[in-house]
């Protein structure tokens, strides 16, 4: 009996050379142009439906310039245009903030993500971020694109069974894949993370000292410039922040932009300063202003008086709001007390006197074991950020990590693994112009580093700070937030 072979039907095709091998094709049905016409209208309505769905806004702004073209003519439809844009121009002239939030904001979302979503795939598929399973292809899913003009953060759902350390160690393929100068990673969720792309940096120029603030915000002191282009805001209210960096990092800079930030404030009396100047340089220069609304102090045994009498007014602070009130608000009875150690390293562990590195070293524990609720901010900077050198180190919620001589001291300041985070301090340029004053941040809420840069406040600066609080007899005009 003759064997059955099932398969497609394939038909012979004529060849004149009888001793050609014999050649199969399929056979081919010819169909109708008529329904060919019906199924590709069909589809050309579907998709049209599908994009007005979509896009409402823009289908909405077509259809009417449509008819304005029947009804008016080409004429009325250049003179709308050239109203819209005239209200756009005096919109970003008097309301420039709105318009970037509704105007360019909006537009350059959605131009990055177009551009995210051309070349998705092929970045990553050979950035080997792709998944195989059971001959399927699985590619992370794109979401949203929110970008500034410098950074671009693209939410990612991951493929099942993928972490974040696959995107971290495929970070350069990423940015290049993209065109961007770098790509960092930051954990959002289970099962999605956010690649922050950086597209320009907003940090390689030198920031000026930012203008003294009407409106003061003790949780929120601007200080200088993020890597997207937003504002760098510093927390002091409730905290305490320690600050990590070589020799020309910039560490004064931020010290006196804190002052700065704090200047109505310090003139007002709702916040006192006690600046620890061991090195006798940097806070020296605006030392009127400590004098005038707070405590200076240079010498080790002038210092750990001052820090002993800070410890005695705690806590008889404290003593007195026991059972009143649990958060402290700014008064001019109990003013916000920001205690400035400008090298802390030296009173803790270079000082000579055992004695007095031990009363310093308990002083600064109990300010930043007690203080918090009770209105004292401990702010110290030092070089070395070894454990021996300052054993409190972790007694700093916030800390600020700015050009570092080794890589190992990134995680002694910004805690473990920050360095791989994205957190190269050892990496920032010695050169005064690109590097002083950048640095990477790592709040208590927030274990991702940010990359920011601190304004820099010169001689003249703190001249014309010292000026502003001592030939101004009335309190600068201010709406202080604290709290």
């Amino acid at each position: 009996m003759r064997k059955v072979v099932t398969g497609d039907l394939v038909a012979q095709l004529y060849n004149g050379d009888p001793f050609a091998r014999p050649v199969f094709r399929a056979p081919v049905y010819r169909t109708p142009t008529g329904i060919i016409i019906l199924v590709q209208l069909a589809r050309l309505l579907g998709r049209l439906i599908r994009l007005i769905i979509r896009h409402p806004l823009a289908s909405a702004v077509v259809a009417l310039l449509v008819f304005l073209w029947l009804t008016i003519g080409w004429i009325g439809i250049v003179a709308i245009i050239a109203l819209a844009g005239l209200v756009l121009a005096i919109w970003r002239h008097f309301w420039p903030s709105s318009y970037a939030r509704w105007v360019t904001g909006l537009l350059r979302n959605r131009w990055r993500g177009w551009c995210y979503r051309r070349r998705w795939s092929g970045v990553m598929t050979i950035a080997g971020l792709d998944e195989w399973h059971q001959g399927q292809a699985f590619l992370p899913v794109l979401g949203k694109v929110t970008a500034t003009r410098y950074v671009d953060r693209v939410p990612v759902r991951m493929v099942s069974g993928q972490k974040p350390g696959d995107y971290a160690d495929r970070a350069d393929n990423l940015a290049h894949g993209f065109g961007a100068l770098l790509c960092r990673v930051r954990q959002s969720r289970p099962g999605a993370v956010v690649l922050e792309f950086v597209r320009r940096d907003a940090l390689a120029a030198i920031i000026p000292a930012l203008p003294i603030p009407g409106r003061v915000d003790l949780r929120a002191l601007p200080v200088g410039r993020r890597e997207d282009g937003l504002p760098w805001l510093v927390r002091l209210h409730g905290t305490h922040v320690l600050i990590a960096g070589a020799t020309g990092a910039g560490k004064a800079s931020l010290l006196w932009g804190l002052v700065r930030a704090m200047l109505p404030l310090i003139h007002a009396g709702l916040v006192r300063v006690l600046a620890a100047d061991p090195k006798l340089m940097e806070l020296a220069y605006g030392r009127a202003i400590f004098d005038t609304y707070g405590t200076y102090a240079a010498d080790p045994a002038s210092i750990a008086d001052m820090l002993d009498q800070a410890v005695a007014d705690m806590q008889a602070r404290a003593a007195g709001f026991a059972g009143q009130q649990r958060d402290h608000t700014p008064t001019r009875a109990h003013p916000f007390t920001v205690i400035v150690v400008d090298e802390v390293a030296f009173l803790t562990a270079y000082q000579p006197d055992r004695g007095l590195r031990d009363r310093t070293m308990r002083a600064l524990a109990t300010l930043t074991t007690q203080g918090r609720a009770v209105g004292y901010s401990v702010v110290a900077a030092l070089q070395d950020p070894r454990k021996d050198v300052l054993a409190i180190r972790n007694l700093f919620p916030d800390r600020i990590a700015m050009r570092l001589d080794e890589p190992e001291q990134v995680d002694m300041v910004l805690g473990d693994g920050t360095r791989d985070r994205g957190a190269a301090c050892e990496l920032i340029s010695t050169d005064p112009a690109t590097g002083a004053g950048v640095a990477f941040v790592r709040l208590e809420a927030d274990p991702d580093p940010v990359r920011v840069r601190a304004g820099w406040v010169t001689d003249a600066d703190i001249r014309a700070m010292t000026v502003t609080c001592l030939t101004d007899t009335e309190p600068l005009a201010i709406e202080a937030v604290a709290a």
